[in-house]
């Protein structure tokens, strides 16, 4: 146990799982079951329950006394990793500074228009109060959504959980929702809403459709959690969780 409990390991195992599932994507064409950051959490997670029983212990100690030092190394960098997406946005700060109004009216109206919409799926599936406030800031990037979370009295793990599954789920169905619904004749609305939904993976997506795309998915990354910090605290408030 000595060995696990520098922060070494949970920096190995991080990148360890990511590049297996790195290499399992590459080797499926792209199965969207193979997404690189959902295999890794699933088989960290699986390495982390294997240890627990090997060691006689919970997973939840093995996590907090061995992974968790080296796991918030990882996380640090995704706070860094999100103002880098400034750069597109400054590469064309002409189509923000031409839509600006719409641009801001559609993230603030999409935002509270998804808040209504989790809220009633979550108490159709029989949440707690607790649940629906770890739900309600899951279309913010998981730096910020997690304090956010933790601010209104919800379980961030839950909502890193779900800002996660959102990722996934644009990054690996993002080429065939663009196909089927045509969404890149509105390079605009393709780019904002890649990044309001997929977050920091919805944004390099969108960037590999075009630099209008990439930058107002960069928009919505950094506006998204603007508005939800606005809010999530005003709507929670106001529903009485």
């Amino acid at each position: 146990m000595r060995y696990l409990t520098t922060p070494l390991f949970g920096v190995f195992l991080s990148l360890i799982v990511f590049l297996i599932g790195q290499w399992l994507f590459k080797k499926s064409n792209g199965f969207f079951l193979f997404q690189p950051l959902l295999v890794s959490m699933i088989l960290g997670i699986a390495i982390l329950i294997v240890l627990a029983k090997c060691l006689g212990t919970t997973t939840a100690a093995v996590y907090t006394k061995a992974y968790k030092q080296g796991g918030d190394i990882i996380f640090w960098f995704i706070t860094p990793a999100t103002i880098a997406f400034a750069v597109p946005l400054y590469k064309r700060n002409d189509v923000i500074k031409k839509n600006w109004l719409v641009i801001i009216l559609g993230l603030f109206v999409g935002t509270f228009i998804s808040m209504i919409l989790i809220t009633l799926v979550a108490k159709a599936v029989g949440l707690n109060n607790v649940g629906v406030k770890s739900m309600l800031s899951q279309s913010a990037t998981t730096a910020v959504a997690m304090p956010l979370t933790a601010s209104i009295g919800g379980n961030a793990s839950v909502t890193a959980m779900a800002c996660i599954i959102n990722a996934v789920v644009i990054y690996a169905l993002g080429k065939q929702l663009v196909k089927w619904f045509n969404l890149n004749s509105d390079p605009l609305g393709t780019g904002l809403g890649l990044g309001a939904a997929g977050h920091t993976i919805g944004s390099a997506f969108a960037l590999e459709l075009g630099s209008v795309q990439g930058a107002m998915a960069a928009v919505a990354v950094v506006a998204t959690a603007v508005v939800d910090n606005l809010l999530v605290p005003i709507f929670s408030h106001l529903i009485g969780l």
